[in-house]
């Protein structure tokens, strides 16, 4: 690859994809020669700031910084996240844990499932959640890392990520990029230079009449796409025909109710509702169709529907499901919502700004901003948008729930091709399609088809080689094993005393 390398990188904006991109690049190219790395945020542009749950790919990214977990942990008022729990949202009264980790245990060079299923032919009517320790423990309020050392421990099945409140997360990443060279400059964007022959990016101006110059822009600069939807004109690929919901309203409140390491979703007539414990508080919201609900009375649920008081207003966000056509134009590369927006049913808001980061430092350019390498950028972004979106669109569309509007459009979506795919696979075979290393495994797709109600149109045939008796000895040994470990593991808060990682009682219900 020929060229000048790039010395001077300006990211516009701040809050958690801008900090996430400045401790991330500062890290890894901090001891490159000449290379500046400059932020731009200014405190009266509020951040989204609601992001406050992850999936297990952080701990990746938290690795590749350097963070302690039990500090980043403290510092971030976070707790432990063993899954997400969906109620309601097969039909009403029903519940499912979409668990970190795997099922069971694979036998016979089949993955464990496909027992499960012929267990069900065979009467057991036992659900998938007992064969998954993430789910048990998570709904037994219980954590422990997991224990790879142990293979044969249903510990070993362990996976989690993690809940924080956003804005404490960009303000620690915030501390250790500043450590690491990045220069925070305060101020808000009111022009942004361009090359008149080329059109690419040289400065953004400032308020003040500051100009700041680079040669690497990372617009962060959310639903405003200040760099790549303003002034590139990148257009918007909307995806709202398969993802009605539009609205958001968010509030935190006071601690109450259970403290499980999960993330829960609850179906709603027009949407659903989000839980997501901290130590300090409970993060919540409400995102629906404005097509199907009005804003007064969705913001009536969902404070109907908290576990204590609240602890500020209702914040309310407009959104479009989508993504920019492509990520990188130019020699500029959005981050977050700059480049599109999934709603957080499966908490992937984080992830695509990360997985950003690790496709950009691969694909790192010099001044020449090969063509190669950004179509290569442009091409695997969008990819990994449609992968999430078939996954969020399949809680919609399987479902049972009927009496409003909103589920009634939803059960009789048009599936996109890649989708009608696996769910016909499964329908058929029981077997789960996994394509290109996409982000959710087996595992995932699984959980869902099965906890939404879609129903296996059969097993592996070489589930049939252990006898019936056999099948249902093994289940109830996994089951029992399962059970067994969970009743030993401490508590989550007893997990955070012991690992340093409590915050002081008196600091929480804090907004």
């Amino acid at each position: 690859m020929s060229g000048e390398p790039i010395r001077k990188i300006v990211i516009v904006g701040g809050g958690t994809a801008g900090w996430m991109a400045a401790a991330a690049l500062s890290k890894i190219m901090g001891d490159f020669p000449g290379l500046s790395i400059t932020l731009v945020e200014s405190e009266a542009i509020g951040t989204v700031g609601v992001g406050e749950a992850t999936i297990p790919q952080i701990q990746a990214f938290n690795a590749l910084l350097g963070l302690d977990e039990s500090e980043f942990v403290r510092e971030t008022h976070a707790t432990y996240k063993l899954g997400i729990e969906f109620v309601d949202w097969w039909r009403e009264g029903h519940a499912y844990v979409h668990p970190f980790g795997t099922y069971g245990l694979d036998m016979l060079g089949i993955e464990f499932h496909h027992y499960w299923l012929r267990g069900l032919g065979l009467g057991d009517e036992t659900p998938l959640d007992a064969y998954s320790i993430s789910a048990m423990a998570g709904k037994a309020g219980k954590f422990l890392w997991p224990r790879r050392d142990q293979p044969n421990s249903p510990l070993s099945k362990l996976g989690y990520a993690f809940q924080f409140d956003a804005g404490r997360y960009a303000r620690y990443l915030r501390g250790r990029a500043e450590r690491q060279g990045v220069t925070r400059i305060e101020g808000k964007v009111v022009e942004v230079m361009q090359d008149a022959e080329t059109g690419f990016v040289t400065a953004v101006r400032l308020e003040s009449g500051t100009e700041v110059e680079g040669e690497l822009f990372i617009d962060c600069s959310g639903f405003r796409s200040l760099l790549l939807g303003q002034t590139l004109g990148v257009a918007f690929t909307d995806w709202s025909k398969w993802l009605p919901c539009d609205r958001a309203v968010a509030i935190p409140c006071e601690l109450g109710g259970d403290h499980e390491p999960l993330t829960r979703s609850t179906a709603r007539p027009a949407g659903w509702q989000w839980r997501i414990p901290l130590q300090h508080r409970i993060g919540n919201g409400h995102v629906y169709s404005s097509a199907h609900m009005e804003q007064a009375e969705a913001e009536d649920l969902l404070l109907a529907n908290l576990d204590g008081a609240p602890l500020a207003q209702p914040n309310h966000l407009r959104f479009l499901a989508g993504h920019r056509e492509r990520a990188w134009e130019k020699n500029v590369v959005a981050l977050g919502l700059a480049g599109g927006f999934l709603e957080p049913l499966e908490s992937t808001a984080i992830h695509l700004v990360q997985s950003g980061i690790a496709r950009l430092m691969t694909l790192f350019p010099t001044r020449d901003f090969g063509a190669q390498e950004i179509a290569r950028y442009n091409r695997e972004n969008e990819q990994e948008y449609i992968d999430i979106r078939d996954f969020l669109v399949l809680h919609y569309t399987a479902t049972e729930r009927s009496g409003s509007e909103f589920w009634d459009y939803c059960r009789n979506l048009g599936l996109p091709d890649s989708l009608a795919e696996k769910i016909a696979m499964f329908e058929s075979s029981g077997r789960v399609i996994r394509e290109h290393n996409e982000l959710f495994t087996e595992t995932s797709w699984l959980s869902v088809m099965v906890g939404q109600g879609v129903k296996a149109g059969g097993h592996h045939p070489l589930a049939g080689l252990l006898d019936e008796a056999e099948t249902r000895k093994r289940l109830a040994h996994i089951r029992d094993v399962v059970t067994s470990t969970v009743s030993q593991m401490p508590t989550q808060d007893q997990f955070l005393v012991q690992n340093g990682s409590a915050i002081p009682v008196d600091r929480r219900a804090v907004a």
